[in-house]
């Protein structure tokens, strides 16, 4: 799943989009110019992003693949962007045949290239929806035909709480999405943090992304830490991305983000 996005006309396109960034970031063409820009000013500033990128990629599989031995067959991914790397449906259904995935985003030109991508994939759902309007998105049709709320769920959160502000109350809105979901029911989530980056560094990649579709807001490890509330982290915690269940795929040492996987009790 990595054609090359139909020419749009509208001006969406112009501004730099954080899930094509994104998108671009781990060697997908489903971007624009604006976005390859503004991915290249980020690179100058962090030239390791594309390798944070993979490594992201690269803990959402390992914990998509211990909910599933978990017993979970349904996921819930939230922010899901383009899902032309490493698809969740392809990670778990390799192992269960049977899962079911709702992939969410709130850009609806990334809903619309990922409707058009999974189009033929039976026990998906591509919706519309925003992290910070939990109860819209739960009550969204496609959520509530694809998925079973009164069994265990897992909710993936990956690389999209660092982009919606403390204003927003994302602590709240996780703790919503907790709330609907029945014991038993995972939170997997990464997060970027800044912890021990330059100021000068730290606010040269803000700026680039106060540009774009999303502002980026670091956090520190207390701060991730909170949206784990109500749940019981699994082993080893909270800790770097790339310290979470290390499985010998090709991960660099340095880490910029954390990861955990927590269970609702």
């Amino acid at each position: 799943m990595t054609e090359q996005p139909a020419p749009d006309t509208t001006d969406v396109t112009a501004r730099p989009n954080v899930a094509r960034m994104y998108d671009y970031f781990l060697g997908g063409s489903n971007n624009f110019p604006a976005d390859r820009a503004a991915a290249q000013r980020v690179l100058e500033i962090f030239p390791d992003t594309g390798a944070a990128a993979q490594m992201n990629r690269q803990f959402l599989r390992r914990a998509v693949r211990y909910a599933v031995e978990q017993g979970v067959h349904q996921f819930l991914d939230i922010g899901a962007g383009l899902p032309t790397q490493g698809t969740v449906h392809e990670v778990v259904r390799a192992v269960t045949p049977d899962a079911r995935v709702v992939y969410v985003d709130y850009d609806e030109v990334a809903v619309a290239y990922a409707k058009r991508l999974l189009t033929d994939v039976p026990g998906t759902a591509v919706v519309q929806g925003d992290l910070r309007r939990p109860d819209d998105l739960l009550a969204d049709p496609g959520v509530r035909r694809t998925l079973d709320l009164d069994r265990p769920v897992a909710v993936l959160l990956l690389a999209v709480l660092h982009f919606v502000p403390d204003g927003d109350d994302p602590w709240a809105a996780v703790a919503r999405l907790r709330d609907a979901t029945v014991p038993g029911s995972h939170l997997a989530l990464s997060h970027l943090t800044l912890d021990g980056i330059p100021p000068e560094l730290a606010e040269r990649g803000q700026a680039v992304y106060r540009n774009s579709s999303a502002p980026l807001v670091p956090r520190t490890h207390t701060e991730t830490l909170r949206f784990f509330a109500g749940y019981d982290l699994v082993e080893p915690g909270l800790v770097e991305t790339t310290r979470w269940r290390p499985d010998g795929e090709s991960e660099v040492v340095e880490s910029h983000g954390y990861a955990g996987v927590g269970v609702r009790r």
